[in-house]
């Protein structure tokens, strides 16, 4: 099998592996938007990913590789939706503010009052999500589940920020049950803070570990990679 056919039956996988979590919690399958997480792929898996015109939301993590990728005449030609979802310093924020359209990985009011100057610049409106801390880790950025409301409001007063919801990485684990509780929990939070009549609303839970038990629990954006492309 080439690696064409291999990203597309990934794809496939992927796709059904969605459908039937929807189908086991009751959720209409266009209620779930697959992001894949690029940032590890290589470029030309990433063009056979595109051109079965299946994805266009995108996830990136390292501002100055996506800009040289996705300014790139043979990337830029794709219509995409641009999220970065690795940790932003601020001084990288007007390049960020320039190529994506969605920030999902906001916690800190700093990068954030930086991402509005610079969209201010731009004439651009650009929509923010607030990356929640499921783990202990030192090394993970985030807020806390009971912080994030407060973090919300603040990101409600900046004129060119758009804030939309919840993003989270959860812990390692091959328990699903161990994740149950803590997607729940912000799907609750998400819920309550996120009106439905909002343009855009996104709750980004699950990776390619533990996506499926992340639809199930409420999940409408999960972030796939390594299922994708490895």
């Amino acid at each position: 099998m080439n690696a064409a056919d291999r990203i597309e039956q990934n794809l496939c996988s992927v796709e059904e592996a969605i459908s039937a979590a929807c189908r086991r919690s009751g959720r209409p399958e266009k209620d779930v938007t697959l992001m894949a997480v690029t940032k590890y792929a290589a470029d030309e898996d990433v063009l056979t990913l595109l051109n079965t015109g299946h994805v266009r939301h995108i996830g990136e993590s390292r501002v100055q590789q996506a800009v040289a990728r996705w300014t790139s005449p043979r990337f830029a030609a794709y219509d995409t939706v641009k999220h970065f979802i690795g940790h932003l310093q601020r001084n990288k924020a007007a390049q960020a503010a320039k190529l994506f359209d969605f920030i999902d990985s906001i916690d800190d009011i700093r990068t954030a009052q930086a991402l509005n100057e610079q969209a201010l610049i731009l004439n651009k409106v650009l929509y923010v999500m607030v990356q929640i801390k499921l783990t202990d880790k030192d090394t993970q950025s985030g807020v806390k589940l009971a912080e994030a409301p407060q973090l919300v409001r603040q990101l409600q007063e900046f004129k060119q920020l758009r804030p939309c919801g919840y993003m989270a990485i959860a812990p390692q684990t091959d328990d699903p049950q161990t994740l149950r509780p803590l997607f729940k929990e912000v799907k609750t939070a998400f819920e309550r803070d996120f009106p439905p009549a909002l343009p855009q609303r996104y709750l980004s839970l699950g990776m390619s570990a533990d996506f499926e038990t992340a639809v199930e629990e409420g999940s409408t954006l999960p972030r796939v990679g390594s299922k994708l492309f490895s």
